[in-house]
């Protein structure tokens, strides 16, 4: 299963944010942040820092739908 955030960080855009801005607001280290911009895997505690609902800020994947995406 892949994960992405683009819509995290299009949030961030429509709320006039940045990455630096999001890791304060949310108490976020700097590795999470690095996590968030490579589309790794991060703890769904970590997530929750965003006060938002998940599927305003992931999207997940699977091998066949990204295949089917090409």
């Amino acid at each position: 299963m892949q994960v992405s955030y683009k819509k995290l960080w299009k949030l961030l855009i429509d709320r006039d944010m940045r990455k630096q801005d999001l890791k304060e607001k949310a108490g976020i280290s700097k590795g999470t942040k690095t996590k968030l911009g490579k589309n790794q895997n991060v703890s769904t505690e970590t997530l929750a820092a965003l006060e938002c609902n998940i599927e305003d800020i992931v999207e997940f994947s699977t091998e066949e739908q990204r295949d089917n995406n090409v």
